[in-house]
Formats: C-alpha cells, structure tokens, sequence
C-alpha cells in the first residue's frame, strides 16, 4: 500500500520514525514534508500536497492512504479535509482509528503529535491501515451525501439552506 504522510515541525520526528516503520512493514511511503526543522513553517502546504497524492492514487487505481500529524492534529485535519475527495479524521485512540475506516472509509487520519507517543501513534496508524471498509449501506450512503454536497451543495438533491 502507498502512505502518504505530511507535518509540520511538530510532528517532524513523528514523520521520520513513522516512514522508517511503514516502509519496514512493506508500505510505499511518500513524505510531502517538510524535510528539514523549521519551527515557522506551515502545514497547510505539506498536508494538502499528502492528501491530493492520496486522491490522485485512488483515481489512478492504487491502493493508497494518509497520515498527517502537527501539535493537535487539528488543523492538519482541516487541511486535508480541503482536498475534493479526500475524508480524513482525527484519530487519537484505536477506536477512533478503526472506526474512521469502518464507518467512515476515511482516506486520511490525523494525529496530534503532542498528544500522543509515537507508539501509541503507530498503533492508531497500523489498526486504521488494517481495518477495511466493509460497506454497509447505511455507512456508503452517508459517504455519498458527503460526496454530493462537496460536488453540488445539496444532500439527496436538496439544498440545506432551502
């Protein structure tokens, strides 16, 4: 599977100790940055560039997935969730993994590097890689309402301001 990660300076040790266990684990991993420490760097720039390569590796047919890290985890979130296609969530225990890939397909999670070890993080990352997506209708319809409102501004054909 392709992983496709992206930080800031906070999450800049998580990132290289997370490449190096992915790709020990048989993943492609592609790191959108930053390469170098720099405490006023931005991460909108480097997470958005991780969640557009997720989505046009999907629209491709490769099997690929997220992972974005900062302080919080927050605003890294917000950033990818800014990418048409891409539903990345907050993930900060196994729960909350397993179900951003169960209920909710995401494609992306993020992880608040100043919250968590990254042990712990590591484990949120391999349950939400692992978890698949098993399709209930009521998950997949939820995702097209989604969908639809990124794309026309409407849920089943209605707008909400209406």
């Amino acid at each position: 599977m392709r992983i496709h990660i992206a930080t800031d300076h906070a999450g800049l040790d998580f990132s290289h100790q997370l490449a190096t266990h992915l790709t020990q684990a048989g993943h492609d991993v592609v790191d959108h940055g930053p390469e170098v420490y720099d405490a006023l760097d931005d991460y909108p720039g480097f997470c958005i560039r991780a969640a557009e390569a997720v989505v046009a590796d999907l629209a491709q047919g490769v099997v690929a997935l997220g992972v974005v890290f900062g302080g919080s985890g927050n605003g890294e979130q917000m950033a990818a969730n800014k990418v048409k296609g891409v539903r990345a969530a907050l993930v900060w225990s196994l729960n909350t993994a397993r179900l951003a890939r169960e209920h909710n397909d995401a494609n992306v999670i993020s992880i608040g590097a100043r919250q968590h070890t990254i042990e712990d993080a590591i484990d949120f990352i391999d349950t939400f890689i692992a978890e698949p997506f098993p399709g209930d209708e009521r998950h997949r319809r939820r995702i097209s309402q989604l969908a639809e409102y990124e794309t026309l501004g409407t849920i089943n054909g209605t707008r909400l301001a209406d």
